[in-house]
């Protein structure tokens, strides 16, 4: 401001630029604007104007201040939160992993425990089957040794009715029954 009224005054005081007559007189132009210039500037300091304008700038100043440090807080709130959201991921791609090792383990046991339980039921069937073939050879068996004693007896008989007389004959049926009850009692 005062750079303004020094111009104003070189400018005024220059003879290039220098109204007719006396320069203290109300009839120059330059140096009623010069007064006027004066008026205008004392009527600004009277109603603290740069005062105003000062501390509507420091006002300003202060909100972007504020307005900074609030961004530079929300910054390393995100900062923050990203490193956060980091961790949690990292522990959620652990977590993973783990569940992932232990679903492949518990697979492996199953499969396992599959193998087991196939093996018994084999060997269980195996030994229904033995069972089976068993049976069915001592059934086989007992067929044929009564098939046998059935052609036994009847070659037996068919000798003995050549060979035996009817005294004979009612002798070996007294033995056979005296054996009969023996073997019963």
């Amino acid at each position: 401001m005062k750079k303004l009224i020094a111009l104003s005054l070189v400018l005024s005081a220059s003879p290039a630029f220098a109204a007719s007559g006396p320069f203290f007189s109300l009839r120059n132009t330059d140096f009623v604007v010069l007064i006027a210039f004066l008026i205008f500037v004392g009527v600004l300091l009277y109603l603290k104007v740069p005062g105003t304008l000062m501390g509507m700038l420091d006002k300003r100043a202060s909100g972007i201040k504020s307005e900074l440090e609030e961004a530079r807080a929300l910054r390393e709130e995100a900062q923050s939160l990203l490193a956060s959201y980091e961790r949690k991921q990292k522990e959620v791609q652990e977590q993973a992993d783990r569940i992932v090792a232990a679903a492949k383990e518990e697979a492996t046991i199953a499969a396992e425990e599959a193998r087991e339980d196939l093996k018994k039921s084999i060997a269980r069937r195996i030994a229904a089957a033995e069972g089976q073939i068993a049976s069915a050879e001592a059934s086989a068996v007992k067929e044929v040794r009564d098939q046998a004693v059935t052609i036994a007896i009847q070659a037996a008989r068919d000798v003995i009715a050549k060979q035996m007389t009817a005294t004979e004959a009612n002798k070996l049926i007294d033995e056979a029954i005296g054996q009969v009850d023996a073997k019963l009692h």
